[in-house]
């Protein structure tokens, strides 16, 4: 059974507080689903897109994290 979280509840799952972050990564091509004035994230949307972004950290010359 797919899960579906408020926008609120998709931010607290992915650990963080700021809407602004949440339409970031909604303009990046987290997927939404509207049905009225009700919008919803599904938890497995979520996962797949965290996953496809997903990187290596690497150190650079100075020693900063990338």
């Amino acid at each position: 059974m797919t899960e579906y979280f408020s926008y609120q509840e998709a931010m607290k799952y992915m650990g963080f507080k700021s809407p602004v972050t949440l339409r970031t990564y909604i303009k990046q091509g987290l997927p939404t689903i509207k049905i009225g004035k009700s919008k919803r994230i599904s938890k497995s949307d979520i996962d797949k897109f965290m996953a496809e972004h997903r990187v290596v950290a690497t150190q650079d010359k100075r020693g900063w994290i990338e």
